[in-house]
């Protein structure tokens, strides 16, 4: 392990809970786009699986939750190209999610080899 490891790992560690929490409140913005406020919070709903193995730093959370994130992706990039009245939340949405990922892929990187 490189000695930037340690604290690219806990950078990375900060950006996916910040990350997580812009993520599900982006969820709770496309109430402005049209949606409604029940479908919103049942999106944004199944994000707190992942919560607890994310904040204790666990590497397995960590990996199925890159997986997790597809789905939201997914909604996001179809609502940014199909749905013009959305496009502004679709968009934001899209970037914080890839975000998110990025940053739960960076801790793997930075965690390897390290238990947890």
């Amino acid at each position: 392990m490189t000695p930037e490891a340690p604290a690219g790992r806990g950078i990375a560690r900060r950006a996916t809970i910040v990350l997580w929490a812009a993520v599900a409140a982006s969820l709770l913005t496309w109430i402005g786009a049209g949606y409604p406020w029940g479908l919103c919070v049942a999106a944004a709903l199944p994000l707190l699986a992942p919560l607890g193995g994310l904040l204790r730093g666990r590497r397995h959370t960590y990996a199925w939750a890159t997986l997790f994130a597809i789905p939201y992706l997914v909604f996001a990039l179809t609502e940014l190209l199909a749905n013009p009245a959305a496009r502004w939340v679709a968009g934001t949405s899209l970037v914080l999610v890839f975000a998110w990922f990025c940053s739960m892929v960076a801790y793997l990187r930075f965690s390897r080899g390290h238990p947890g």
